[in-house]
């Protein structure tokens, strides 16, 4: 299949035509299990080819994927599928065991994971957990449905001030209307995507951004689609020379990877297929950026986002090397204000808090926090905390984060909500959680502790307290211990005391 276009992981490939077909027996089997339009579906798998299948199942069914970290602990995933209002879950069988309290009560469809991902996460005797309905065996079974639902858009989770993870409902003004055609809108407009295109992720696809460019991938005609099950340096550059890769996600993390590898190693690999590569999420160094233009060329484009509001600005190469930290320019009809505190727009060069408008995306509620999603608009544009700044040209600039939000290795963690967990720790007084700089996942977990009265500091102590309760990557990897933490009369800690011994030599604050 070297030649023709393909859709597939590690394991094995398919023509679209076939993963039309199998999407369509897909969606009758999603109907036979009580799943039809605007049902809410957990997901909770890795990136393969059985993920895809379901992906497209759904959307053909017209129900709602609730996409799930798999690194989730029972209890997130338990809040988020009553939140949600999931009742069915599709999971990879390994991640059946440790979530079973998460799963009790609902409807479970397992899928067994091939071969690559067994070896890529030494995955053994679990790839067979749970007596449950296999979806391969279901999708075999089934009859297609022979109409195509409109595909809905993910309903999808992040964390806000309070560290309650907030579905992010996406709305549209107007009639409703079908989200193939903003993905096929993604695709052409933003990654310049053409029939011929080869289109490689390893990021984990239950992320906003790999999901929605992968989506956008399988509904643009003539492209190709590749998951890998996970990212490893040298293969990732073997993936990309063997089948000849023209369009890629990655993130600042994976950059990171790939330039460690001996000079030797990375000039083994022809990689002048590729002819775009995005990155979103974590903030994007311009040593790192320029380092792998010198490498690969000007083929990396830059876009922030957010779950809530969706891709906003794009830097290419030459954006980058002559305006060297910007973030791009707006895209796709999309509007951005700078305003202050009263909410005064603010003019080029001066920085205040970033607020955006995206029609092409429309709109979207919270699903547990209507205030939240009020608060955060004025003038019809929705903030998600950051600061920066426009230059003349109206290129973008991120400064701080108003928030205090953390990204490490392009995923969002929330200090409230390891904060709150922490809390429950009967050897805990006070904690106060935030980012710190790391020098290949962009920032790292610090939680400062101030421990219960007559209690000896035991950071082991800590581990042991947040396994099973928070995914290991929420987890800190620093624990200070204080013997009191600087708090204001209203009771605010002063973070940013906290943070100052770990970003002074950072020569950066985000």
């Amino acid at each position: 299949m070297a030649n023709d276009v393909f859709i597939g992981d590690y394991d094995r490939r398919v023509t679209p035509e076939e993963l039309d077909a199998r999407a369509a027996k897909g969606a009758g089997a999603l109907l036979a299990a009580g799943i039809g339009p605007d049902t809410p579906v957990a997901v909770i798998m890795r990136n393969d080819l059985a993920q895809i299948e379901v992906m497209r199942a759904t959307a053909r069914a017209g129900a709602v994927i609730v996409a799930l970290n798999w690194h989730g602990a029972a209890d997130e995933v338990e809040a988020i599928c009553d939140d949600a209002g999931a009742h069915h879950v599709i999971i990879h069988r390994d991640l059946i065991a440790p979530l079973a309290p998460a799963l009790a009560g609902r409807q479970v469809i397992g899928a067994t994971p091939g071969p690559a991902l067994c070896a890529a996460y030494d995955i053994g005797d679990a790839a067979r957990d749970g007596d449950c309905p296999e979806w391969a065996d279901l999708v075999d079974a089934a009859e297609p449905l022979l109409h195509t639902e409109m595909m809905r858009p993910m309903l999808r989770y992040t964390s806000g001030s309070t560290g309650r993870p907030k579905g992010v409902r996406r709305t549209r003004s107007g009639p409703r209307k079908d989200f193939t055609n903003l993905l096929v809108q993604v695709g052409d407009e933003m990654m310049g995507l053409r029939p011929g295109a080869r289109f490689l992720t390893a990021a984990p696809v239950y992320h906003s951004a790999p999901s929605t460019l992968t989506s956008a991938a399988l509904v643009t005609p003539g492209v190709s689609t590749l998951l890998a099950p996970r990212f490893e340096p040298e293969d990732f550059l073997a993936t990309i020379a063997r089948d000849r890769i023209t369009h890629i996600y990655l993130v600042p993390t994976m950059m990171s990877r790939l330039l460690k590898l001996p000079e030797d190693v990375k000039a083994r690999y022809d990689l002048s297929s590729v002819e775009f590569a995005v990155s979103t999420g974590s903030p994007w160094p311009h040593d790192l950026k320029r380092a792998m233009i010198d490498w690969w060329g000007p083929v990396f484009w830059e876009s922030y986002g957010a779950t809530e509001i969706g891709f906003m600005t794009m830097a290419s190469s030459a954006d980058a090397l002559e305006r060297p930290g910007t973030a791009g320019r707006m895209q796709m009809g999309g509007t951005l204000l700078i305003l202050d505190e009263q909410g005064n727009t603010l003019p080029a060069g001066e920085v205040g808090e970033i607020y955006a408008r995206m029609d092409a995306f429309g709109g979207f509620d919270y699903s547990n926090d209507p205030q939240a999603r009020a608060s955060a608009e004025k003038h019809g544009h929705f903030s998600v905390g950051d600061l920066g700044w426009v230059d003349e040209d109206g290129y973008l600039f991120i400064t701080d984060r108003k928030k205090d939000m953390i990204i490490s290795g392009g995923a969002n963690i929330f200090p409230a909500e390891i904060e709150a967990v922490l809390m429950r720790a009967p050897f805990v007084r006070d904690v106060a959680v935030f980012g710190a700089p790391h020098p290949e996942f962009g920032e790292q977990v610090v939680a400062a502790i101030e421990p219960a009265q007559g209690v000896e500091p035991d950071a082991g102590a800590v581990r042991e307290f947040l396994n099973g309760r928070l995914a290991r990557f929420k987890q800190p990897r620093i624990i200070d211990f204080h013997d009191k933490l600087p708090r204001e009369d209203t009771g605010k800690v002063f973070k940013p005391r906290l943070r100052a011994p770990y970003w002074e030599k950072a020569g950066r604050r985000i």
